[in-house]
């Protein structure tokens, strides 16, 4: 019969030693609280683990979804956030300024890179083989075809879609274009976030989706190049773009140019911390992981209220046009 030795107090010692250090290092480490828009979690998680790299102790803790959503979690249910990143820039002076009596939540943001919305579709979708940047809308207006689209009420890209079809009715002389197009994208197919309907994409539930450019690169889907006169890249067309409307729960929405805003909210629990990660994405490795995941990095950086701002980033950035 085999007799076992005992394992050496030492060794259960070191054992649970190492153990304590590593549960003590968890407790220890700094949480980065980043709340973003949906379509930015592919480039914020590459982005976090760079920075993680650069600043040992650190975790950055990211959390995506409908932009409007992501900003109300901060000025309505005051859950605390260090960075807060939108996919159109005028959400964050709408609900995070101070206005009337609304105390503010922020007061100043940077617009860092540039999307364009479009649709997306595969090989399974309906016409797949015969759409393109010609005859998009009248295919999207064929009967039996499924669209599927985020909600304007609390993703931009959502009201986004709305002034992309408005500008299309125009540009393609067609009054009925969009009226057309959202009979085949009923609420059923609609969801916060637009990111959320890939999966129905893939398998077939759905035909289309209305998306950014940047998520057809990320998700390797096919999509239409559309003119940038109706598609919102490009801010040279900003005052064509604010012809069209998006009615929303949230009022009436002028179309703008498709710019990305974060901000640090005042009641940040790591305000320095979350300034070099903005740092980080405005600096070379964040610009090309922008560039890597679809999107036209701005740089120099738009500044929004620049004299609010940590003066570690001011450096970094320009006068926002025209404002």
């Amino acid at each position: 019969m085999h007799q076992f030795k005992p394992i050496h107090t030492t060794i259960i010692a070191t054992l649970l030693g190492a153990l304590a250090l590593g549960t003590a290092a968890q407790a220890s480490a700094t949480p980065l609280s980043v709340l973003a828009a949906g379509t930015l979690g592919k480039t914020f998680r590459e982005a976090a683990k760079g920075f993680e790299q650069q600043h040992p102790g650190v975790t950055v803790e990211p959390q995506f979804g409908g932009s409007v959503k992501m900003v109300k979690m901060v000025t309505q249910l005051h859950i605390p956030a260090d960075v807060v990143a939108v996919a159109d820039y005028s959400v964050i002076p709408k609900y995070m300024y101070a206005k009337g009596d609304q105390t503010a939540t922020a007061d100043w943001s940077i617009g860092f890179l540039r999307n364009a919305i479009t649709f997306v579709y595969t090989p399974k979708s309906k016409d797949a083989g015969t759409i393109n940047a010609n005859n998009w809308y009248q295919i999207l207006s064929q009967p039996g075809v499924q669209i599927g689209r985020s909600n304007p009420n609390t993703d931009p890209s959502g009201y986004q879609t709305l002034q992309m079809l408005d500008l299309a009715s125009s540009y393609y002389h067609d009054p009925q274009l969009e009226q057309k197009v959202l009979a085949n994208a009923p609420t059923s197919n609609m969801r916060d976030t637009e990111t959320d309907l890939i999966a129905a994409l893939q398998l077939g539930q759905i035909d289309y989706l209305a998306i950014y450019q940047s998520d057809a690169l990320q998700h390797h889907l096919e999509s239409l190049r559309l003119p940038a006169q109706i598609n919102l890249s490009d801010p040279k067309y900003a005052a064509d773009y604010a012809k069209s409307t998006a009615e929303t729960a949230n009022g009436a929405l002028p179309g703008r140019p498709i710019v990305y805003a974060l901000t640090i909210p005042k009641s940040a629990p790591h305000p320095k911390l979350a300034a070099a990660f903005i740092a980080y994405l405005l600096g070379p490795q964040g610009q090309k992981l922008i560039a890597q995941n679809g999107f036209t990095p701005v740089h120099p950086a738009y500044a929004q209220n620049a004299a609010h701002m940590p003066a570690s980033l001011r450096g970094m950035t320009v006068a926002w046009p025209g404002q």
